[in-house]
């Protein structure tokens, strides 16, 4: 019985992690479809957001002048998702974004950035990764429409088990 407990638990965990992760895809669905730019490192970054279903303006900063690219993004007066890879030079892109539009007045988010990663650094350090991951999870927890479901059978289990 506790095997069983533990099991549904690490479901749980699954479902709970690609619900967050979904909201930030829905999240960076909403920007995309108001028409904001997001920023990415390369070409792979756009194939996996489009898998994902979030198309739009999605701008590579890849054998740019970064300084350059965010004179001509600014210039839209669209607003800015900032959605570099975590790694290091991710981490130095963004940074320099960051200051460079923020210098030019212009609107910026690198909010969902920190929030994307903050949830999958551990697994994975760039958005080209992002759909296989994703699809790694749907396949481990399910939809996250049954997440309902999962945790109240997760309450189920826990209540009996620790009566």
């Amino acid at each position: 019985m506790h095997n069983q407990n533990n099991l549904k638990n690490s479901i749980f965990e699954y479902r709970k992690h690609l619900e967050q992760i979904e909201q930030i895809l829905d999240e960076l669905f909403q920007h995309s479809e108001e028409g904001d730019i997001l920023v990415v490192e390369g070409k792979r970054d756009i194939r996996s957001l489009k898998k994902l279903g979030i198309d739009g303006d999605i701008e590579t900063v890849s054998n740019k002048s970064l300084l350059d690219f965010s004179e001509n993004v600014a210039y839209t007066g669209k607003s800015v998702v900032i959605l570099t890879d975590w790694d290091r030079r991710g981490e130095i892109v963004a940074s320099k974004l960051s200051e460079y539009l923020q210098t030019m007045d212009a609107d910026y988010d690198i909010e969902v950035r920190e929030q994307l990663k903050s949830l999958v650094k551990k697994e994975i350090k760039d958005i080209e990764s992002l759909y296989t991951y994703v699809v790694k999870l749907r396949s481990i927890a399910g939809s996250t429409s049954d997440f309902a479901d999962i945790a109240d059978e997760f309450e189920y289990y826990y209540h009996r088990s620790y009566r």
